[in-house]
């Protein structure tokens, strides 16, 4: 297997994390985003949405989306267990994992890209929208430290992919200075902790 990647994007790191909560080791080829070569025919080939990461296999299948390819390393890899090992468990997080996904990584995402005008070149910009979406990602993240003041991590008493998710999206968003407010209690607390694992560090 390989893993084609853009390290530094949030979802080149939502697997880098989750393959290193595994313990597993995959070799990485670098894709260029910033130079367009995710747009190219070769990539393409990989993937025709032309989005990274893609996990490459051994007969040359394909695997795109971050959360598929996390959960093709969970049925190799399953422990420690990061999708939940019961019904409850498994649902749970998930929920939590698409609600950081749809709410939160998603209006982030649309805010940089519209607001900095990143990828003019190749897509529409509408700063408006740009707008939109901080104001939407700021009066959502309440709604993480409310389930944040019951819960030691996002889906329970155990740390799951929807903790990663959750975590890369506030690291990105900070890191690209979105108007967010990052000083809510019970989210500053579960940051601290989970942004000091090993997985994250590396």
């Amino acid at each position: 297997m390989k893993l084609h990647t853009t390290s530094s994007s949030p979802n080149g790191r939502r697997v880098a994390i989750f393959l290193a909560e595994k313990g597993v080791e995959i070799p990485l080829v670098e894709v260029d985003l910033r130079g367009g070569e995710n747009l190219g025919e070769s990539f393409r080939a990989r993937n025709p949405f032309g989005r990274v990461p893609v996990l490459e296999l051994d007969d040359g299948t394909c695997i795109a989306e971050s959360v598929a390819i996390s959960r093709y390393i969970e049925c190799l890899y399953p422990r420690p267990a990061l999708f939940g090992t019961t019904a409850h468990s498994q649902a749970t997080i998930e929920m939590w994992n698409r609600r950081a996904e749809l709410n939160l990584m998603m209006p982030v995402a649309h805010a940089f890209r519209n607001l900095t005008g990143i990828f003019k070149d190749r897509e529409a910009v509408v700063p408006e929208w740009g707008r939109v979406s901080e104001e939407v990602a700021a009066a959502t993240l309440p709604l993480f430290d409310a389930q944040l003041a019951k819960t030691e991590y996002l889906a329970g008493a155990h740390f799951s992919v929807a903790d990663i998710t959750l975590a890369i999206t506030i690291d990105f968003a900070r890191a690209t200075k979105r108007n967010l407010p990052f000083d809510l209690p019970n989210v500053s607390r579960w940051f601290d902790s989970v942004s000091s694992r090993p997985s994250f560090a590396r």
